[in-house]
């Protein structure tokens, strides 16, 4: 493929995560086509510096790609600025992005799908994001679908789609309530991701997440999604920031090519909508029961 979106890969601390996702990548088709650019943040404290420092070491032994760029931060940003200005400096450079965080497992075919996606999208305007992550949808078989859902477990965008980033969580808040959209934006109830982003403004999380969801949302733009998943997470173990002893994103991870086509309407599946509700509400159940 003639010139993939370079890989925006996002680490602190986590040698073993880091380690597991770098070896994952290197199995994709595309890796040794596409640029890596790795930040690495700073340590927070010095029980940290250590891990940091020895995670530091690694990542300069890695190969495999069409060239590898660290970006070691002086200082600890935290995951959602280092992440925010990480991708604004590859977007603003390259035009477009894939971004991985460090506790992801990526199937050989995951950089196939995202580069395709943002080669057939590119100039779509109602299209801004790009996921290969998905739930285990049953019922519902679709090689790629459309959605007002930006998520970011493996995802890819554009520097026109970036540019409507609103980094200002109190400003996306006081949308969503000045015009009664909470229902919608909690994805017909399902999820409280007005109350994510609540949180976010008090302080109480950093997640930039939450925030490109909400800029997206209120800006009317889709999501073209993989139909099954590309990404598996693995940091639901207690070792990172925003996850504890759990796992909440059930996914088969899926090992074969899936195409992505032009699709003749941009307008959101329904059917893929009705399908991620059910499995929502499964997973909220299930976690209750």
């Amino acid at each position: 493929m003639k010139n993939p979106a370079p890989i925006a890969l996002f680490t602190y601390n986590r040698i073993k995560h880091a380690q597991q996702t770098i070896e994952y990548l290197k199995q994709n088709f595309l890796s040794s086509e596409s640029d890596l650019i790795i930040f690495s943040d700073g340590w927070k404290n010095d029980a940290d510096k250590h891990k940091v420092l020895e995670l530091r070491n690694y990542l300069k032994s890695i190969e495999g790609f069409k060239s590898i760029v660290i970006r070691e931060s002086e200082h600890n940003k935290g995951l959602a600025d280092s992440i925010i200005d990480g991708v604004s400096e590859v977007v603003n450079e390259y035009g477009k992005i894939i971004v991985v965080e460090d506790d992801l497992k990526t199937s050989p075919y995951f950089l196939t799908f995202m580069n395709e996606a943002l080669k057939i999208y590119e100039n779509e305007d109602k299209v801004c994001n790009v996921h290969g992550h998905d739930f285990e949808l049953k019922k519902f078989e679709s090689d790629s679908f459309l959605i007002v859902h930006a998520d970011s477990l493996g995802r890819g965008t554009w520097q026109r789609a970036w540019n409507l980033f609103e980094r200002d969580g109190k400003k996306l808040l006081a949308e969503i309530e000045k015009n009664n959209l909470q229902h919608q934006f909690d994805f017909d109830g399902t999820y409280k991701f007005t109350k994510l982003l609540k949180n976010q403004t008090l302080g109480l999380n950093s997640s930039w997440a939450i925030r490109w969801k909400a800029s997206l949302f209120l800006n009317h733009k889709l999501s073209i999604n993989a139909g099954e998943s590309l990404v598996k997470h693995m940091g639901s173990d207690n070792s990172g920031t925003h996850c504890g002893y759990y796992e909440y994103l059930p996914t088969v991870f899926y090992n074969q090519p899936i195409k992505c086509e032009k699709k003749s309407v941009i307008v959101e599946d329904a059917d893929a909508r009705k399908a991620i509700v059910k499995c929502t509400n499964e997973i909220i159940t299930n976690s209750i029961n």
